[in-house]
């Protein structure tokens, strides 16, 4: 029997803070209305997400701590590959 048994364990969702460029409003998300791209540069590795309040599709430039955070938090994550000259 482990020392662990009968302990009953919650963890709370991660939400991520961010804002709407469009509307300016600001919320959070869960993991899961967030979606990562991960490609070969700076400029092709980003964060997506549908404004809940407006319904506008957000894009946004995810540097290496971005990227750190989203994927420790859970967030899908899509890696652009790119094809050989």
């Amino acid at each position: 029997m482990s020392a662990m048994s009968g302990l009953a364990v919650s963890v709370d969702p991660v939400l991520f803070k961010a804002a709407c460029p469009d509307c300016r409003a600001r919320f959070e998300l869960s993991a899961g209305a967030l979606r990562l791209a991960i490609g070969a540069s700076r400029r092709t590795t980003f964060y997506s997400f549908t404004c809940p309040e407006c319904g506008s599709a957000v894009r946004k430039p995810a540097g290496e701590r971005i990227v750190e955070l989203l994927t420790g938090g859970g967030v899908n994550t899509l890696r652009l590959h790119t094809t050989p000259r």
